[in-house]
């Protein structure tokens, strides 16, 4: 899994035009409430070619890291039934790709990328607390589980808003942007039923090794599907 992500990534910074996307911030220029604001102002600009090796890169490196150094611990934790490193690097490398579909969707404010980030980094680590505290329990405490499902919704309902804005005042939202919207909003929620599964137990899920390889699996498919879907969408033309 690891020398996938890594192959990926090179495969992109080596096939990828240089593609940016600015990130912008209003500012008040007199009190609030009388409309006195000004901008956007430009902050910087984000290479989307980048931030798809990135994301690439981080999952390759956590791979690779617990595959071949850190593999005594991380075949202990996993027959605990937990694996802390993977919700370290979902929390950047996820809320990365977010961020990245929010951009491609028109969200520029550097605010609400930055509030995007913090939300689903931080559903990511109800998912790490979800595991620490239901090591060795009968019954399993699903309230890590509720409220990260809860928090992880908000940069969807958000990008959703987004899109259907855009697509109702200019009519032209690009297709890939929807398919990408779509294809990872069904393939994120997927990893909440991989969750759901383990922790009832139901079929080969009992089995917290399976549940770590499906885990694995869907971390693959949902990455690359965002870095070849973005490549053919906006890079590989430019």
């Amino acid at each position: 899994m690891g020398s996938a992500h890594l192959a990926q990534a090179l495969a992109i910074l080596l096939l990828a035009g240089a593609v940016s996307l600015p990130v912008t911030i209003v500012y008040l220029t007199g009190p609030p409430g009388a409309g006195n604001f000004g901008g956007p102002k430009e902050l910087f600009s984000i290479r989307v070619d980048i931030a798809v090796a990135a994301f690439l890169l981080l999952a390759a490196i956590d791979h690779l890291s617990v595959g071949t150094w850190g593999r005594r611990w991380y075949e202990h934790q996993v027959s605990r039934g937990i694996n802390p490193a993977r919700w370290w690097e979902y929390s950047i490398s996820a809320s990365l790709m977010v961020v990245l579909i929010a951009m491609l969707a028109g969200v520029r404010e550097g605010t609400a990328l930055v509030a995007l980030f913090g939300a689903n980094a931080a559903m990511i680590l109800f998912g790490l607390i979800m595991e620490r505290i239901n090591v060795g329990r009968e019954e399993v405490q699903w309230r890590p589980f509720v409220y990260g499902c809860l928090i992880g919704a908000v940069p969807w309902i958000a990008i959703a808003l987004q899109l259907a804005v855009s697509q109702n005042e200019a009519g032209d939202v690009p297709g890939f942007v929807i398919a990408i919207f779509v294809t990872l909003l069904i393939l994120f929620n997927s990893f909440a039923v991989n969750m759901w599964l383990q922790y009832r137990r139901r079929g080969r899920w009992a089995d917290p090794l399976f549940a770590e390889k499906a885990y694995l699996v869907l971390s693959l498919v949902a990455k690359s599907a965002l870095a070849w879907q973005v490549y053919g969408g906006a890079l590989a033309g430019s």
